[in-house]
Order: C-alpha cells, then structure tokens, then sequence
C-alpha cells in the first residue's frame, strides 16, 4: 500500500475508534434522522466484506512468524494492507449496525451479544493492527490473536443470524420434525402443536423478544395475546377483523403483507389453519381430540400432523417393478402405496370383468399388498378364502359387495387388518355382534347405507370400544338446517335513476322477506321479494330467508345508493397513501364498493386513503349539471385508527376558476369499542348548475384522548362519493 494512502488509512482507523467509542457511550441518546436509517441498513450488505477480509487476514497472520514468511516483504506488506483494510470496513460495518439497532424492533439479549462480539472485533483487530511491531509480538502473541478474532467473527456471526432469523435456525428442520414426530393425534394441542409450528417457520424470525419487529412477540401466548403497536393481533372468533389475517391477505407487494416479500410465505394450507383457529375463539388449550370429528380445523390439522408422523416400515422385501408391470391389467391396477416403500395397493375395477381369478393370479406379490380395493364388485363369500391369503393387508374395501357375516369371518386370521370398508352390505346387527369381536386387529369399519340403524350403530360402538364404527349421515327430519342468507343479485347496488331491488337465494323454493323500514323481516307479516320493489333514493334493505323444514337465515343488510352523475375526468390535488393507492381518482366514481377485512381483495383494491394530508380532487363535466348534493361513503375501525372525515367540503363553478364553496359537512364519531362499520354522510346545498367541482375530505386531525393512539392523525379510507 502506498505510503500516504496508508498514513490517511491508518489516521481514518483513530478516528473510527474515536467515532465508535463515542456513539457506545451516547447510545441511549442516539436520535437517528431518516436519511441515516437507509446507511443503517445496509449493515447485512457491508458486513460479508470484513468477515472474508479478516478470516483471510488471521489465517495469514497466524502463519507470519513461519521463517519462510518472516522475511518476504511483499507477505509483510500485504498482510498489514489486508488488516488494516479489513479494520476499516469492520469500523464501517460496527457503525452501521449500531444506527440499525435504534430502529425499532431490535432488543434483547441476541442483540447485545451480537452488538458486543462485533465491537469487540473491531478493537480487537485495531490493537493487533497497531502493537503487531512491537518487541514483544512474537509468534504465540500472533497465533492466539489470530485464533481469538475468528471465534469473535463466528459468534457474532452466528449471533447475526440469529436475530435475523431466529435462534434454531440452523437445527429447526431436524429439531422441528423430531417434535411433530413425537405428538399423536390424541395428544395433539391444536395450538402447540399445529399453530405454534406455523408461527415458528414462518414468524418467529422477526417477532420475538430480541427481534421485536413492529413490538410484536408471537412465540408465547401471552404475547400473542398482547398483540403489538398495531395493535390486538387477534379477534377471537373473528379472522376477517383479525389483523394477523389482514396482514396475511394483503397483496404481496404491500409494504404490510406479512410475511414480508422475499420471506418463506404461508401456504394455503397454513393460511386456513390459522383462519380456522382464530373462528374457534383462538384456543391456546383446546385438544385437537375436543373437536368435532366433522370440523373443519379438526380435520385440517390432522392432515396437517398425519404427514410428518412415522411411516410404518414394512417386514417384507419389494417386488421386482417388472413383475408388478406384468400384473397389470385393465381392469386391475397395482402401484406402490409411496415411493420407495415395498408395500402395494390392488384396485379392481368393472364388475362384468370381474373373477376371483384376478385375485389368485396375485399370488407372486401377496406378501407385499397392503391395501384392496373391491369396491361394487360381485364379491362372494367364497372369494373371501381368497383374500384371507394377503397376509399383510391393511386396508379392504368390500362396499357395496354380496358379502355375509358367515364368509366375513375368513378374515379373521388377517393379523394386520386395521380398515374394513363395509357399506351397502346386506349385513344387519346381529351380523356384526358375532362378526366383530373376531377381527381382533380392526381398528375402523364403516357401514353406512346398511340394515342398521343409528341406534344400531350406537349399540355396536358401546360393544365395541376398540372399533370406530362409522354409520354415516341419516336424516330423519329432526335435525333441520339453517338457511345461509340471501344474495343481492343487482350488477351493482350503485344507480342512477331507478332500480329494481334483485335479491334472491339459491336454493330453490326459499322466501326471502324484506323490510325498508330498519325493522327485522319475519315469516308472516314482512313482503316476499318479488323483484317488482323499484327504488328511486338511497335504501337500506333488510332481509331473510325463510323454508318449510329449515331454520330461517340470519338477517342481512343490503345498502343501496343513487348516484345521478359520473365526472368526465378528475385530477388529485393532494397524494393519496401508498398503501391506498386503488384506482386514483377513478376509485370515487368507479361503482366499486369496499368491504371489511383486510383478507378480502376488495379491501386492498377499492379504498382510496389519506393520513398525512387532505384528499382533495377536482372533477370535470363536459356538459353542465344541476347539484344538489354528495355522499361519501367511508370505513370506520377505530381500533386500527381508521376514522370519519373530520369535515367536508364541497366547491362548485361553471369554470375551474371560479368554484365556491357550496357546502360543508362532519361526519358522526365512534365511540370507543365501537365495531366496525361501513357508513355514508351526505350534504346537501341549494341547487347549481355546476361543470367543475371540488371536493375536499379532511382526515380527523387528532384521535380522541381515550385511544391508544390519541393526538395522531387519524386514516381515512373513502371507497366512492355519490353525486345527486
């Protein structure tokens, strides 16, 4: 290295040593601008470079002392180059890492660790840069400095890693698996063991107590619980107002979709399972065995645990693949049961084929079938000597076969049969209170659509404790259902002059009863809709669904709006948020109505929203229109800070120039805990001919006191203006 250039080098390492020390002892007072956030974070792109530098440069200084080494200069001069190289850009790296840490969501232990270690390597490489002259740096002094830097280097590192993504990184995919493995479904905790695995691949990363990202913890449930500076993650009982699923569902290229884009993203699979928690009141101790056995999380989060349980290993050895290739038919098919795995499943199909022959032929691959499937096939008893012969099978499927209990008992030597598949059988209860008592490995047997009725079934099931009986859904008429409620069925609730009210269900033969006056439709005394209700002005419509055998639905609220007038163009005059771009301002005339919960893309793509500043637009009419009034129609969610517009105003003019203000109008407050909702306001005015106007929405300037966020401008979120 040049000589002035390492003097200015050597002088640019004092200074950082001076700089560092400096921002160590004034750390809880460090106030980090903006523009220094952005250096702050290019901490993980700057970092690689004095990790491989001074890994390079210990390795070479460990050896320095060799004699064939001691006297090369062009070794001497490029080691101290590298370490001096190596010492600046730890420097550069220590000094962005801590401009890092005071954003929020770095705390912890992880975090001082990793803060410290990394310090520490930067004074450590600074002293060796300056005392490795000296008399009394020999060989034993190079080597243990040498060795001590790259174990500082591995622990920071690894440190590093953990607070990025999280502390089993490393061993989670052996230690993950091990612990699902471990769990049976009787065991199972739909949270500890379905949920908390979700979190932990997938979240646990960013939001745990050394890496608070956005003051959120979601590896315990008290934390969850808690929520974070957003505020409570969960609504039990409630996914849509849930903001961990509103979070989930947002578009990926949402600067709040979670998780962040270029993370691992939930799959489908994840994102039901946790949707399905949270509709079950979000239960941190309920069974996986506490659910019904026709419930939906129940079902799903078996398939979920079932995938990482063992797979049963087999006795027997694989069956030459030609072999099976020769057994082949077209109306049999044989194929391993999984891949690699010796064990087979026998399909038979087409009942006028059919031959007990087709069994008999099987008797090179007996050993290896598992499972068989005869499924409407003419099966006699006598064919049932046959099967008895598959050693190892598993699983049998006789529905809908010529069966008897008598020809059943030839099973009754399969040691390993578990599955029995018996319905549409002429099997009757007597028949199987001598037949199951014998089929001692027979864990499921299902006979659905048999003699037997559900008391049958019962019976058998309390004789049979060992047995999941399966009988199958019979309606006898006391359990009816509950009607889903009805469907507006309008292209758009939007209109102009008239519409005629379209509401309808889809199951034939159901009433739907409404009212126009707020009150709730009954059976009796409430109108049947009979698409001839024309409306003229803005409506809210209740309704219900009523049938003969069925329980009536539960009410719905259908809002209609008229809006007589669409601009011919617009321009915005204030920015809308980033997040809440929607269509500009088309989005106030588009006939595009927005919904509740984040999950839902009408939620994403419909709202247009301000914070910081006042959404103000005006539009254009190439032919002059009589006004009289506006609505806006507007979300409230006061617990996420989405608030009414503190007032609006509306201007008007036959020119741009010349507009006046026409009127000016405050929307009603929530109160607090007051659910969410979606509302309009109007203003009317005295009517004017108008081909400019002008409309300003200003958001609620400071949140009422008793909110978490009080005095902070409030988000408003507009999804359509309604001009009349």
């Amino acid at each position: 290295m040049h000589l002035k250039l390492r003097v200015f080098a050597e002088q640019l390492l004092v200074a950082s040593n001076i700089f560092i020390l400096f921002l160590l002892l004034f750390e809880s007072k460090l106030v980090i601008p903006v523009w220094l956030q952005t250096i702050g974070r290019m901490h993980p792109l700057i970092l690689h470079f004095p990790i491989v530098i001074l890994l390079l440069a210990m390795l070479l200084e460990f050896f320095r002392f060799k004699p064939e080494y001691a006297g090369n200069a062009f070794y001497r001069n490029f080691l101290q180059g590298l370490l001096l190289i190596g010492a600046l850009f730890a420097a550069v790296t220590v000094i962005m890492g801590l401009f890092l840490s005071r954003e929020e969501g770095y705390e912890g232990a992880t975090l001082t660790y990793h803060k410290w270690t990394g310090v520490g390597i930067f004074f450590f490489a600074s002293i060796i840069y300056w005392v490795r002259n000296a008399r009394w740096y020999k060989s034993l002094a190079a080597r243990a400095g040498a060795l001590l830097s790259v174990v500082a280097l591995v622990l920071t590192g690894h440190y590093g890693a953990a607070l990025t993504h999280g502390s089993n990184f490393i061993w989670e995919p052996i230690s993950s698996k091990k612990e699902v493995a471990e769990v049976t479904l009787d065991q199972a905790v739909v949270y500890t063991n379905v949920i908390k695995p979700i979190l932990e691949q997938k979240c646990t990363s960013c939001h745990n107590p050394d890496k608070l990202k956005g003051e959120l913890i979601l590896t315990d449930p008290q934390s969850i619980t808690k929520g974070g500076k957003s505020g409570k993650l969960l609504v039990p009982g409630n996914p849509q107002m849930s903001l961990l699923l509103q979070r989930v569902h947002l578009p990926m290229e949402e600067k709040k979709h979670m998780p962040p884009s270029g993370k691992a993203q939930l799959t489908l699979q994840e994102i039901s399972l946790l949707t399905l928690w949270v509709k079950q009141k979000a239960d941190f101790q309920k069974k996986l065995t506490a659910l019904p056995a026709s419930d939906s999380l129940r079902m799903l989060a078996t398939a979920f645990l079932q995938p990482h349980s063992q797979e049963e290993e087999y006795d027997f050895p694989a069956v030459d693949e030609d072999k099976v290739k020769a057994l082949n038919t077209d109306y049999r098919t044989i194929l391993p049961l999984a891949r690699e795995s010796p064990a087979l499943a026998v399909n038979i199909y087409n009942a006028a084929a059919y031959n007990v022959s087709q069994l008999d032929e099987l008797g090179d691959i007996r050993k290896q079938v598992i499972s068989l499937n005869l499924n409407k096939m003419p099966v006699k008893d006598a064919d049932l000597k046959s099967i008895a012969k598959f050693e190892n099978l598993r699983k049998l499927d006789l529905n809908f076969t010529d069966v008897s209990a008598a020809g059943l008992k030839e099973l009754s030597g399969l040691k390993h049969l578990q599955n029995l598949t018996l319905s549409g059988t002429k099997l009757g209860l007597n028949d199987l209170k001598g037949l199951l008592p014998q089929l001692k490995s027979v864990k499921t047997v299902a006979v659905w659509d048999t003699k037997l009725s559900a008391a049958d079934v019962q019976q058998l099931q309390q004789a049979n404790k060992g047995i999941n009986i399966i009988g199958g859904f019979k309606d006898d008429g006391k359990n009816p259902l509950k009607l889903n409620p009805p469907q507006m069925t309008n292209a758009s609730p939007i209109f102009a002059h008239t519409l005629v009210v379209d509401i309808q269900h889809p199951i034939k033969g159901v009433d739907v009863r409404f009212t126009m006056d707020g009150s709730e439709p009954d059976s009796v005394k409430s109108p049947l809709m009979d698409h001839k209700t024309v409306i003229n002005s803005n409506t809210t419509i209740r309704a219900k669904a009523y049938k003969n055998g069925w329980y009536g639905s539960d009410m719905i609220t259908f809002d209609y709006y008229k809006s007589a007038y669409q601009p011919d163009s617009g321009t915005l005059l204030a920015p809308l948020n980033r997040v809440h771009q929607a269509e500009g301002v088309k989005t106030f005339f588009d006939h595009k109505l927005g919904v509740i919960g984040a999950n839902n893309p009408a939620w994403a793509n419909n709202w247009a929203g301000v914070r910081d500043n006042d959404m103000a637009f005006v539009s254009e009419f190439k032919k002059p229109i009589t006004l009289s009034s506006l609505g806006v129609r507007y979300m409230v969610e006061e617990d996420t800070g989405i608030f009414p517009p503190e007032l609006v105003e509306i201007w008007g003019g036959t020119t741009r120039e010349n507009m006046k203000l026409l009127t000016k109008f405050k929307a009603p407050m929530p109160v607090k805990g007051e659910r969410a909702s979606l509302r309009s306001v109007a203003g009317a005015f005295a009517p004017q001919q108008v081909s400019y106007i002008k409309i300003v929405a200003k958001p609620l300037s400071k949140i009422p006191a008793w909110h978490r966020n009080k005095d902070k401008r409030a988000l408003l979120l507009v999804d359509e203006m309604f001009l009349n």
